[in-house]
């Protein structure tokens, strides 16, 4: 068989050839396939299942599962050729620990308790869930909320607001430029697309700025298309949240109850769309962000304001009482802090509710009163949003609100960066079905009823060991000269740990120059004191001598959920949408 080349034109009047290097496994994986194979050159299924168990770490492994491998490495690999003799060469080996569906990093089935109450979990939460863009100017649309639950997303947020005409209910991020979506069209996509990805629940948290007929109004049509998918208490308010078992296949609204009759006091002007309000709104923010209105945290939250959960219906001049029906379909009630936030989060009570904080609140609250966070998220849910100046849709690092039990980091999922990955990353646990289990210490107290302490630095309890073979796929799935117009890419791997501030590390691989199938071989350690909270975010680059270097893929996988031994690890792109051809080689281990 031939050799093939790359050729590059080089100052427009000669070609450089560049040979193709054939992909060819690494020094480990030769070694253990001769080892298990006693040196021989075939490895039937008894010499597979070994493997699995001894060097994968697959303890719960059966024959039957390493023969169906076998089929279908042979399938793929020859087609229509029969194999008489049902085992694997050193090529088919190597070929089977490419395949991420075959040999992934992470566990692909849901594998946690799911009958705990809704405050043990994280949930997948997305922030103004019908947004396409910015959060100024972008128009609203149902394709996010469809985009979203097809992603996994548990949390869908819709801002309600009268129409133009005061007679029915529009989408939209209020005081902004952005154009409306009838609500009717959110409800029946949520309807359509909530349990395409996943069985468990859809929290629809709903910011509320109607009058009480139009309240009433959204009461009528979430009875209408929801049916019996919309779970609501029996009683006005739950003492403790159901399971996600529980609540399986069941949509469930959430926002603050109407109070029991209007104000007719203090009325507001309610129009969703303006520049002067925006421009006036973001002022606030921004003053309250640098501790201009908002000096001490305890004295005033800033989940006060309108724009998150808002409730403006109740200072609107009114004498009706609000609509019996819309308020007893609220499953999971939000509140203020209106006492100050300290006293919210330590204020006991028998009644179970959500809290919602702004991410730069919340970082403030962190510093100062940690564990009261983490005690009030042991039975209420605590939702973060970002904060309202990311006019870009730009997000903010989850790991603050999750390592002080926050369930519902909200983010803005069309806003994409390293933030986002983290986030697809922690939700790639527990077969990506929106609900990940807190960690124990975030849900326990301990003997003389203390809680988990982020900052409190704990002694090492593992070390991740992870080694990075090679990669392989990109001339596959781009241009030969998307990365450089002359010469092949020059690949690299960064790798970074993410999770409490003890295990916070980076590294990187050596720049392997002019290879499109790059084999670095090498390992290192990470050692963590929260391995629970961690995850290890993974990035290719290409380097350039005088640009930016260029983006190669990327990927974060949760630490707690990886399988050791030999593994595949695709790369996502940009947006997060998975790469066709292009994965690592990887070794994972703990020691």
């Amino acid at each position: 068989m031939g050799s093939s080349y790359n050729y590059y034109r080089m100052f427009g009047c000669f070609n450089r050839k560049f040979k193709i290097r054939e992909t060819e496994p690494p020094p480990d994986v030769r070694d253990a396939f001769f080892r298990y194979t006693g040196k021989g050159i075939q490895m039937n299924a008894d010499q597979l299942l070994r493997y699995l168990v001894e060097v994968q770490g697959e303890e719960g492994c059966t024959i039957k599962d390493a023969e169906q491998i076998i089929q279908h490495v042979a399938s793929r690999r020859h087609h229509l050729i029969r194999r008489l003799n049902h085992s694997l060469e050193l090529d088919d080996f190597f070929f089977y620990l490419f395949q991420d569906d075959l040999n992934g990093a992470i566990k692909s089935q849901v594998h946690h308790d799911m009958t705990a109450p809704l405050q043990h979990y994280f949930i997948y939460t997305g922030h103004n869930s019908y947004l396409t863009g910015n959060q100024l100017s972008s128009d609203c649309s149902e394709i996010p909320i469809v985009k979203a639950l097809e992603r996994g997303v548990r949390g869908i947020e819709l801002d309600l607001w009268p129409s133009s005409g005061k007679d029915n209910i529009h989408v939209l991020h209020g005081r902004t430029l952005t154009t409306p979506v009838p609500l009717l069209k959110c409800l029946k996509a949520i309807r359509d697309h909530a349990f395409v990805k996943s069985p468990y629940p859809v929290i629809v948290t709903l910011e509320d700025h109607l009058t009480p007929d139009l309240q009433a109004k959204v009461a009528e049509m979430v009875i209408q298309i929801f049916g019996e998918m919309l779970y609501y208490p029996q009683s006005e308010c739950l003492e403790e949240f159901p399971s996600p078992e529980g609540l399986k296949n069941r949509i469930i609204l959430s926002t603050k109850p109407p109070k029991e009759y209007l104000e007719s006091k203090n009325q507001r002007d309610t129009s969703p769309v303006g520049k002067d309000s925006f421009r006036e709104d973001l002022l606030k923010k921004e003053k309250s962000e640098i501790g201009v209105e908002d000096h001490d945290t305890d004295e005033r939250s800033d989940s006060d304001q309108d724009d998150e959960d808002g409730d403006t219906s109740n200072d609107q001049q009114s004498s009706q009482p609000e609509a019996p029906k819309y308020k007893s379909l609220i499953a999971v009630h939000a509140g203020k802090a209106k006492h100050g936030l300290k006293r919210a989060l330590r204020e006991e009570s028998n009644k179970v509710s959500r809290l919602s904080l702004s991410e730069q609140e919340v970082v403030r609250a962190a510093e100062n009163y940690g564990t009261d966070l983490v005690r009030f998220t042991q039975k209420n849910i605590l939702r973060v949003y970002p904060k309202g100046t990311r006019v870009t849709s730009s997000n903010f690092k989850p790991m603050t609100g999750w390592m002080h039990g926050a369930q519902m980091v909200a983010f803005n999922m069309q806003g994409y960066g390293k933030s986002l990955w983290m986030m697809h990353g922690m939700f790639r646990s527990n077969g990506s079905c929106g609900y990940v289990k807190k960690p124990h210490f975030l849900m326990d107290k301990g003997p003389h009823n203390e809680v988990f302490d982020p900052k409190v630095k704990l002694p090492v309890k593992k070390t991740l060991q992870v080694r990075v073979y090679m990669g392989d796929g990109w001339r596959l799935d781009f241009s030969h000269t998307h990365f450089d117009a002359y010469s092949p890419p020059d690949f690299y791997t960064k790798l970074y740990l993410v999770g409490v501030p003890a295990d916070t590390r980076k590294k990187k691989t050596r720049i392997l120059e002019d290879d499109w199938c790059p084999v670095w071989d090498e390992e290192f350690n990470f050692p963590l004191t929260v391995p629970e909270l961690a995850l290890l975010r993974i990035e290719v680059r290409e380097y350039d001598m005088s640009e930016k270097d260029d983006f190669g893929g990327q990927t974060c996988l949760p630490v707690s959920e990886l399988r050791t031994g030999i593994r595949s690890v695709p790369l996502y792109d940009k947006k997060g949408h998975k790469m066709k051809s292009v994965r690592l080689l990887m070794r994972f281990q703990f020691l």
